[in-house]
């Protein structure tokens, strides 16, 4: 696993036309116990009015198949957000959502990928029910997501969580705690439970008092925060990242929220020219694609 992840963390170094991802259309996308009857579920809408690296027609079209065979009824969102445009959703999903500066450009300045209106919007909705999914990858998506984190009381590190050693593991597990028991692992039933989830890269966070951690860093993990996503010397700067979270769960009024510092974690993709795979096709990570399921089921309330 640790070959795997090095090779996959150091194609997502390379700049965003080089780091070629596509959706991995053999992997099994079944669900043995589907939560809603087909397209009876709730809506689920993944940004795509943002800039977002992963769209459901690109590198979240596995994420998306897989909803569908569990009931959910998936649509883009190409809208800007507000409270009319909200309205047609349950679960609102963004996944690395850029500002337009940042688009082929992952270096210097991260502006927030939303105005202010759009994350007052946001904000206002997820209290009064909705639910929403924000995933920001390491840098320049971090940055870019920063300013609607904040307004839930999460705070992004602009960074890319690494370990030191390769020792280190970006698996996370119950036995050790870094995969904090929840409810979320559960399932509904023995069959559903989680014991082990995978990330690829990402970066780190904090969280309210008021949050659930789900995955958290072990020691032996640092944050590099770079000014350009291809380049990082020794001179980097870097910071201790044990203890900072990669995932975590929040009521929010009447609804839910769900913070996650990793993207590929999501779906199941092929790297590069040796086709690598990324997501829940990689060898090891066959609980995220359980994990996806018991999460999103948890954020439309229906578990």
């Amino acid at each position: 696993m640790r070959a795997l992840i090095l090779g996959v963390a150091g194609a997502l170094f390379l700049s965003p036309a080089d780091a070629q991802q596509v959706p991995d259309r053999d992997v099994d996308i079944s669900v043995a116990s589907p939560a809603f009857a087909r397209d009876t579920g709730p809506v689920v809408s993944l940004d795509a009015a943002h800039f977002n690296f992963h769209k459901l027609d690109g590198r979240f079209e596995t994420f998306g198949n897989l909803l569908r065979n569990d009931g959910f009824r998936l649509r883009a969102f190409t809208d800007p957000f507000s409270a009319d445009s909200l309205s047609k959703t349950q679960v609102l999903v963004i996944s690395n959502a850029l500002n337009k500066v940042n688009v082929g450009n992952w270096r210097g300045a991260t502006p927030s990928a939303f105005t202010a209106e759009e994350i007052a919007a946001v904000k206002a909705w997820v209290g009064g029910g909705g639910a929403l999914l924000l995933i920001a990858d390491h840098f320049p998506f971090a940055g870019n997501a920063a300013d609607l984190a904040s307004a839930f009381g999460f705070e992004f590190y602009n960074a890319y969580a690494m370990p030191k050693e390769e020792t280190s593991s970006d698996a996370f597990v119950l036995e050790d705690g870094t995969l904090k028991d929840d409810m979320i692992l559960h399932g509904r039933s023995s069959a559903e439970v989680v014991r082990k989830v995978v990330t690829f890269t990402g970066s780190a966070f904090t969280a309210p008092s008021g949050a659930r951690p789900i995955l958290t860093l072990p020691q032996g993990f640092h944050l590099e925060f770079r000014t350009d996503s291809s380049i990082v010397t020794p001179e980097t700067p870097r910071t201790e990242a044990g203890g900072l979270l990669q995932g975590a769960v929040m009521a929010v009024g009447k609804g839910r929220i769900a913070v996650f510092g990793e993207a590929a974690m999501f779906s199941a993709q092929r790297l590069g020219p040796a086709a690598e795979p990324m997501g829940f096709n990689a060898p090891g990570a066959e609980g995220n694609k359980q994990f996806i399921l018991n999460l999103m089921r948890w954020l439309a309330q229906a578990t």
